[in-house]
């Protein structure tokens, strides 16, 4: 292993991205800081340097402990790197995920099914003393 890899394939020898152009792709929209700044897709990344990389709605950081170009297995990505993502940023993308349904975007169409059914279940759990309580034949 060399001293020095560029960006985005060590973030894909580490499989943070599935494909390297994915991984260039993120360095293109500015998803990918080295220290405080972002990073091109040949930035070239040392051993000890601190990655950030927004996945929304978190930011991951990872020191790099080994360089790379080669993709690894995965048992060996704890050898290359360390997850130095705060507990924070754990506990919003825990939100998020309890909270799927109010993230949607407006006019991003119809719930899905899935959705469409936990929708139904908030309802009747939160609501079902109310339903009872009111009488429908007088409409």
């Amino acid at each position: 292993m060399s001293e020095q890899a560029r960006i985005d394939k060590w973030l894909w020898a580490v499989r943070i991205y599935k494909t390297r152009s994915i991984a260039a792709e993120a360095c293109k929209k500015g998803h990918i800081t080295i220290g405080e700044r972002t990073a091109k897709p040949a930035h070239n990344i040392r051993v000890g340097d601190i990655v950030n990389v927004k996945k929304a709605p978190v930011t991951y950081s990872f020191r790099v402990l080994k360089c790379a170009e080669n993709r690894v297995g995965a048992k060996l990505v704890p050898e290359l790197m360390e997850n130095i993502t705060p507990q924070e940023q754990y506990e919003i993308l825990e939100m998020s995920k309890i909270s799927g349904f109010v993230g949607r975007m407006r006019g991003t169409g119809r719930p899905t099914k899935k959705e469409r059914r936990d929708l139904d279940q908030f309802v009747e759990d939160n609501y079902s003393d109310v339903l009872d309580e009111f009488d429908f034949d007088e409409l």
